[in-house]
């Protein structure tokens, strides 16, 4: 029994250095990436696009994040107790994390609605429109982790730190809403996109440089998401059997494999704000490579033909 206890303390010292190894390069790129790319959408371009609009929200969800991992070191380092302070800090952190999930799915679905049905975009797509939905998940989740954290929060010692084995079916809720569905559905709409830039390819020779460049955006971009939280999510709901099978020899093995994931989801901040750099810098590249790309259409006809073309165009303009 002490061979095991000192076996666990040897491992949760590992873990906190592997932490902190990860989370100062990530802050120290972070913070500054963030800020330039902020700096960047509000105030150099000129033109507001559901892009921005999307990538405007998500560098305020990864900003918030990133100001909580430094709180989440340091209480779990010191067994900070459940206190106001340690439940503000989680609904900041638990808050932030499924924005940031939620706006990589939004981005997604837009991609996809705008180069799958071109002729409905100009309908269904808007700045202000993804303003409006982006402001509806802010309240639904801060409502949710708020209301959370008053019937949930309280029942662990520590600060982030779930030592209890009671099962708790209210993560396989989030986790299924939060994680797994987006999942899903960016998977669906990246392979879609893909699919549509590839035909593409075979059309226009001419615009092989330039739909192979949003292939490979969009390609990373599906790789990031599944590489960065899917572990994550897989240890959460490693987590939910063994409690539910009372599998308590696998507890600290299963809460470090947590642990190390919740890195790689934190480290998203970083890999978002390059993704920020290419999406900039195509805001200025493709109309340029596009200069003729909206014309005036004499009659109906030409402008059926010409709009598919236009709105492919317009989401390569669009693509993070």
């Amino acid at each position: 029994m002490e061979n095991c206890t000192k076996d666990d303390n040897v491992l949760e010292k590992g873990i906190m250095l592997f932490q902190q190894i990860i989370y100062i390069p990530v802050l120290s790129l972070g913070i500054p990436l963030n800020m330039i790319a902020f700096w960047v959408f509000c105030w150099k371009l000129k033109r507001w696009t559901e892009t921005r609009v999307y990538m405007i929200n998500l560098m305020v969800a990864d900003t918030f994040l990133l100001f909580a991992l430094p709180f989440q070191l340091y209480f779990k380092k010191y067994n900070q107790p459940m206190d106001k302070l340690c439940l503000t800090i989680k609904n900041i952190y638990f808050t932030n994390m499924p924005m940031s999930i939620l706006i990589i799915t939004l981005i997604a679905i837009d991609r996809y609605v705008a180069i799958k049905f071109p002729l409905k975009a100009k309908i269904l797509r808007s700045p202000l429109k993804s303003a409006a939905i982006c402001m509806f998940l802010w309240i639904i989740l801060i409502l949710y982790s708020y209301l959370h954290s008053k019937f949930h929060g309280r029942k662990e010692k520590f600060c982030f730190q779930k030592q209890s084995t009671e099962v708790n079916y209210s993560l396989l809720l989030s986790m299924t809403f939060g994680y797994f569905i987006s999942l899903g559905i960016v998977i669906f709409c990246s392979i879609q996109v893909i699919k549509c830039l590839k035909k593409k390819l075979a059309t226009s020779p001419h615009e092989t440089k330039l739909v192979q460049k949003a292939i490979h955006i969009v390609s990373v971009n599906l790789c990031v998401f599944i590489i960065c939280f899917s572990p994550f999510y897989i240890t959460l709901v490693l987590r939910l059997a063994v409690d539910v099978a009372g599998a308590h020899s696998l507890l600290s093995k299963v809460r470090a494999s947590i642990e190390i994931c919740s890195c790689l989801v934190n480290s998203n901040c970083c890999l978002d704000a390059f993704c920020y750099y290419f999406a900039a810098k195509e805001f200025q590249e493709f109309p340029s490579l596009f200069p003729t790309c909206i014309t005036r259409r004499s009659n109906m006809s030409q402008h059926q033909e010409s709009q598919p073309r236009t709105d492919q165009v317009m989401i390569l303009n669009h693509m993070t």
